[in-house]
């Protein structure tokens, strides 16, 4: 049905380019807002009427004639109508849709892809400083990371997932000092407690493994404790690699693996901190002022320049950001996603001021951001704030113990990532239809308990004679079968892993009203291969899209 799709399409652009030279380019169907008027619709009629200065009906009644005279839509249409002011309404004949069905299970895991196109797309998310466990705000960028990241592989890129953290700076040294504290017995409460210092449990985790000599291990490094409780630059080192492998620990059971971890440190270290300052100063975009070194981000729509060099000689924080992307692009990594909250929204300008202030090529709009609101989380009927662990929030951890490493990733990515969300606890471990991650893998594992009764392959289903396939339900199902791999290309684009839940929701609906309307296990042969082989197809789509948001697909619940 795609390429019928396609071919529809092409034919509508030619009758299109016949009315008005150059309006085929924007030849496009859309959705029906109500499913009984049709399968497609086109507005042209009434964009075009305007500046031709036509009745839009009436111009619709002479698009309709053209498209009927085409042979494409001869092959494939059921009939045409036209509806109000001028919408034209699409009918497709069975056959038409009937096609999906083949095209899922020939292509399975790989329906909706698109093939590779050569091009390297970097994905930065969850960057948390290895100064506490995850909190459910890094559970959303890691869901709304890793989605994405599936989206664009989908979509022929190339992805690269990278952890950026900062491994050195203030909270770091706070982070040392408070396990100091606790290795010398000193406590939350203590005169000698300082007010900024990490209350948490895990702050005693740290000292006590600290004081034993332990070797802690992450992704990234290794340390072994020397137990010397003045030795702060020791703890400080091994409190950072404690916490890198309580991390590391938080993303596996989250089913979220990085290709690289980037140092903060290694930007001043290798140079490049120091480069990008003088790349922005050669270009004469940089001054002095009151002991300062500033830049002139007002040049680039910033609201006011922006101090790069304090008095005291160290640099404010957006300037290893600008090197860090400068490095990214020296990387060829040309497109950019980074995932960051809310509070990050400041930083884009003056991030993206310093990128062409610099003046090495970097486009305009370099890099793109998605922005994610923090979650509340409630369960009991109250919301949930702190964390016995951590002290003063509730971690991935804990939500994924209370519910499930699905439940969490599915409810995440249910809204957009700059809407507020509730994370109920509650409806995640309700198995019912009210659960939206219960619903969709019910209806995978239903259908999986239909093939598995039936005792065939999925192989014998491939070449099945799909005419019995042509009531209201079969016909539903198989429509939307189809909008799979536009739903797919749109949601990358749009930065949208929401869609694909909604998309989910809603094949699972229609799967479930096709089970109740018609029995699949008929004693007809032919009837029965051709249900087995619709079903088949729908729940290697919802496998398919619940693998793009990693939320597995069971067989049986």
């Amino acid at each position: 049905m795609l390429k019928i799709k396609q071919d529809l399409l092409a034919g509508l652009a030619t009758a299109l380019d016949v009315l008005s030279p150059g309006a085929g380019a924007k030849a496009a169907f859309e959705s029906p807002k109500v499913a009984a008027h049709g399968d497609f619709a086109i507005t042209a009629a009434m964009q075009l009427a305007k500046p031709l200065k036509l009745n839009p009906r009436q111009l619709g009644e002479q698009l309709r004639e053209a498209l009927l005279a085409l042979p494409v839509f001869q092959q494939w249409v059921a009939d045409i109508d036209i509806a109000g002011p001028g919408f034209i309404n699409i009918r497709l004949k069975p056959e038409a849709k009937q096609r999906v069905v083949h095209e899922v299970l020939a292509a399975g895991p790989c329906f909706g892809e698109a093939p590779a196109n050569g091009q390297r797309l970097m994905v930065e998310f969850v960057s948390a400083n290895p100064t506490g466990p995850l909190h459910v705000g890094h559970g959303r960028q890691a869901a709304l990371g890793d989605a994405i990241c599936n989206l664009y592989a989908t979509q022929g890129w190339q992805v690269h997932r990278e952890f950026y953290y900062n491994d050195a700076g203030v909270q770091i040294g706070t982070l040392a000092t408070s396990t100091q504290l606790r290795a010398k017995g000193f406590k939350p409460g203590d005169a000698e407690w300082p007010e900024a210092a990490y209350n948490g449990d895990y702050i005693q985790d740290i000292a006590n493994d600290y004081l034993a000599k332990k070797t802690v291990h992450s992704d990234d490094r290794a340390f072994t404790a020397s137990g010397d409780v003045d030795a702060l630059d020791d703890i400080r080192l091994f409190a950072v690699a404690y916490l890198r492998h309580e991390q590391d620990l938080d993303l596996q059971a989250f089913a979220v693996k990085f290709d690289h971890y980037y140092l903060e440190s290694s930007l001043y270290t290798s140079g490049k901190v120091d480069a990008t300052v003088q790349k922005l100063r050669d270009a004469g975009k940089t001054y002095e002022l009151d002991g300062a070194l500033w830049l002139k981000s007002t040049d680039y729509g910033d609201d006011k320049d922006r101090v790069m060099r304090k008095g005291d000689g160290s640099y404010t924080y957006f300037v290893p950001d600008v090197a860090y992307h400068i490095a990214k692009w020296e990387r060829g990594f040309t497109k950019v996603i980074n995932i960051q909250g809310t509070d990050h929204h400041g930083t884009i300008a003056r991030v993206r001021a310093g990128l062409q202030a610099a003046n090495v090529g970097i486009p305009a709009g370099y890099p793109d951001y998605v922005l994610h609101t923090m979650v509340r989380v409630m369960k009991g009927g109250e919301e949930v704030k702190i964390s016995k662990r951590a002290g003063s929030y509730v971690t991935l951890r804990d939500l994924i113990e209370w519910t499930s490493k699905d439940a969490v990733r599915f409810f995440l990515l249910s809204r957009k990532p700059d809407t507020e969300y509730t994370f109920d606890v509650d409806l995640a471990v309700q198995k019912n239809n009210d659960n939206p991650v219960y619903y969709v893998q019910y209806a995978h594992a239903r259908i999986c308990s239909v093939l598995a009764a039936w005792g065939g392959e999925i192989a014998a289903l491939k070449n099945a004679d799909l005419t019995p396939l042509d009531t209201p339900a079969a016909q539903a199902l198989m429509l939307l079968l189809a909008k799979y791999p536009a739903m797919l290309a749109d949601a990358a684009r749009d930065f949208a892993p929401h869609d694909v839940t909604f998309y989910l929701r809603e094949l699972a609906a229609s799967y479930h009203s096709y089970y109740d309307a018609e029995r699949i296990l008929v004693d007809d042969e032919h009837v029965k291969t051709a249900r087995l082989a619709l079903v088949a197809a729908t729940a290697q789509v919802l496998h398919n899209g619940l693998a793009v948001l990693g939320v597995s697909a069971p067989l049986k619940m």
